[in-house]
């Protein structure tokens, strides 16, 4: 089990986590993206490509193997990515219950 206090996701890593819950090459995650935020969030190559190699140093995704001949990588999240998520979604439903405590009292 991870330490729950120490997972912050930005929303651009937390969207990847999620789009990444099927496998797709990175135009792929940046257009899902979009398409879940209705538009609000678009990942900029740099932005996308460095989080995809960060979450790939901490095992929170795989690159699928590629096809013969094919320059497009793949990715999908793995078992610990969907704990990470878990645990982020966690976070944020304590801060939307928090908020509306408070706000809507």
């Amino acid at each position: 089990m991870m330490n729950e206090t120490n997972i912050v996701l930005t929303e651009a890593v937390f969207y990847i986590l999620l789009v990444l819950h099927k496998p797709l090459h990175g135009y792929g995650i940046m257009q899902e993206t979009e398409i879940m935020t209705g538009g609000r969030l678009k990942l900029s190559a740099g932005t996308l490509y460095g989080a995809l190699s960060s979450l790939l140093d901490k095992k929170w995704i795989v690159e699928l193997p590629v096809e013969e001949g094919s320059r497009r990588k793949e990715y999908e999240i793995t078992s610990l990515g969907k704990e990470v998520a878990k645990i982020e979604l966690s976070r944020l439903e304590e801060l939307v219950r928090n908020g509306n405590n408070i706000i809507k009292r």
